[in-house]
């Protein structure tokens, strides 16, 4: 089981339910009903997905009373965004080098 934040944020990001409880979450905070609401599943299935978007620090959920209401947490996806801009950046630069070395073999060649 992953024990790291990038790996607990990734493997909260895989499932398609989450990412679209997500979405919902950065319009504004909802309960679970609400979140349920467009999903063709349990309760109980939805209150899972947010325990685990929740353990990745994704989400927090509030103890107003009865209403428990789910509030985005955008830290984790900020993480998981710098981590993937810096992959981006490595690759670039080397589709970069590739492409001066293969002009110049290109002249050489010509």
């Amino acid at each position: 089981m992953p024990t790291d934040q990038l790996s607990l944020t990734f493997a909260a990001l895989a499932d398609p339910t989450r990412r679209s409880i997500l979405a919902r979450l950065a319009e504004g905070e909802a309960t679970v009903s609400e979140l349920a609401e467009p999903f063709p599943v349990s309760l109980p299935a939805i209150s899972r997905h947010l325990k685990v978007l929740e353990r990745a620090g994704l989400i927090v959920r509030g103890r107003e009373a009865q209403w428990r209401p789910c509030r985005l947490q955008a830290d984790p996806l900020d993480e998981a965004v710098d981590w993937m801009q810096t992959r981006t950046q490595t690759w670039e630069s080397r589709m970069d080098r590739l492409d001066a070395h293969l002009r110049r073999k290109g002249e050489h060649d010509g």
